[in-house]
C-alpha cells in the first residue's frame, strides 16, 4: 500500500511516499480502506519532534490521527463491524498511521459514519470533536454556565462552539472579523476580534475556559474565571495528573511539574481550577457525537481537501494557522 512515512523528526522535513505492507490485524482489530484522512496539529508537533519526549514513537513512523472508511476486513473477537460498514474515528496514541491506504484499528475507536455526511467530512471530526467533548465532560459544563472557547474558528473551535450550545452553554470566542459570520453561524454568542481587542478586557465571571493558545493567553484567560472557575488547557502546559497518567517516569513527572508551575500558582491565587487534556480516542464517544451529526446539531466544518499526492501541502497549510475548521486529505 502507498503510505506516507516520517524518517526523521524536524520542522523542514517532510513526509515520504513510500510502499508499505499492508498492516496485519490483531485480536479486537478491523481492516479499514481509508478514503479521507484528518490532518490536524497533532500531526505536525509529532513531525516536528515535540512530543518525542513523552510520545517515544519509533521512526520510520506513518502519520495521521483521523480516519474515515470502509471495513474491509475484521480480526478474531471484532464484532462491532462488519465487512462493508463506514466508519470514521481518531485511532489511539502509539496505533497512528491513517495518511495510508489501509489502516488496522481496535474496533472500540471507531463508530460507524453518520450517513449524511461524506467521508471527507467524518474525517474532519473526530479528534477534534472528541477533544471538545472530553474538555467539557471534565468540567462538567452545565446548562447556564459561561464558557470562553478560544479560536472559535479553529478545528477543535468550530466543533466546541456547537457542542457547548448544544449544552445549553453561553459562549464567547476570539478570532478575527473575517471570520465572526462562520462562528456566529455556529452559534457563538458573544465574538472578539483578537487582532483589535483584548478579551480580557470584555470577558468576566466565566465558569470555563477551553485554552488552545500559547501560556501568556492561557494566564490573561484565568483572570476571566470566576472563582471556582474551570480552565481546561489542550496545549500545555501538561499537569502531574497527565504525566502520571502517561505512566511517565519520576523524572518526567518532575519536570512536567516544573513547567507548569507558574500556571498553578496563578490558578491557585485566582481561585480557578486548571487541568490539562490530552484527549484519549473513543468509539463510544464518537458514536454519540455522530447521533448529534446525523440529528443536523452538529456540522463539519472543513476548509479544504487535499488529493493524496499532496499530504505535505496539506501539512503546511495547517501550519500556516490560517485554517478555517479543518484540512483534510482525499485518499480515494
Amino acid at each position: 500500500m502507498k503510505a506516507y512515512v516520517l524518517k526523521k523528526y524536524g520542522e523542514k522535513e517532510e513526509l515520504q511516499q513510500l510502499e508499505m505492507p499492508e498492516p496485519a490485524l490483531k485480536e479486537n482489530e478491523v481492516l479499514v480502506r481509508i478514503h479521507a484522512a484528518g490532518v490536524n496539529q497533532l500531526d505536525l508537533k509529532l513531525k516536528n519532534g515535540a512530543f518525542k519526549m513523552i510520545m517515544p514513537y519509533r521512526l520510520p513512523l506513518i502519520l495521521g490521527h483521523d480516519v474515515a472508511g470502509v471495513v474491509t476486513k475484521t480480526a478474531a473477537g471484532s464484532t462491532l463491524f462488519k465487512v462493508g460498514d463506514e466508519v470514521f474515528g481518531r485511532v489511539a496514541d502509539f496505533k497512528i498511521g491513517t495518511f495510508a491506504e489501509y489502516i488496522a484499528v481496535n474496533e472500540h475507536d471507531l463508530a460507524l459514519k453518520p450517513g449524511n455526511i461524506s467521508f471527507e467530512e467524518a474525517a474532519s471530526v473526530p479528534l477534534v470533536a472528541l477533544t471538545a467533548w472530553q474538555a467539557f465532560e471534565k468540567a462538567k459544563l452545565q446548562k447556564g454556565q459561561k464558557v470562553f472557547i478560544q479560536a472559535g474558528s479553529g478545528g477543535v473551535g468550530t466543533l466546541a462552539i456547537q457542542l457547548a450550545k448544544h449544552l445549553g452553554a453561553t459562549v464567547a470566542t476570539t478570532t478575527s472579523a473575517a471570520n465572526f459570520d462562520l462562528v456566529k453561524k455556529l452559534g457563538a454568542d458573544i465574538l472578539i476580534d483578537y487582532k483589535t481587542s483584548d478579551f480580557e478586557d470584555t470577558l468576566s465571571d466565566y465558569d470555563l475556559v477551553l485554552n488552545s493558545q500559547d501560556t501568556p493567553t492561557l494566564l490573561k484567560s484565568l483572570r476571566t474565571l470566576k472563582k471556582g472557575g474551570k480552565v481546561v488547557s489542550i496545549s500545555g502546559p501538561p499537569d502531574l495528573a497527565f504525566a502520571k497518567d502517561a505512566g511517565l517516569n519520576w523524572l518526567m513527572q518532575t519536570v512536567i511539574s516544573l513547567l507548569g508551575r507558574k500556571v498553578l500558582k496563578q490558578a491557585t491565587k485566582l481561585e480557578v481550577d486548571y487541568s490539562f487534556l490530552f484527549m484519549k480516542a473513543s468509539g463510544r464517544q464518537l458514536a454519540e457525537i455522530g447521533k448529534l451529526i446525523q440529528a443536523g446539531v452538529i456540522q463539519p466544518v472543513v476548509d479544504k481537501v487535499f488529493p493524496f499526492s499532496q499530504v505535505n501541502e496539506a501539512m503546511s497549510y495547517v501550519n500556516s494557522g490560517r485554517v478555517r475548521g479543518k484540512v483534510v486529505v482525499k485518499i480515494r
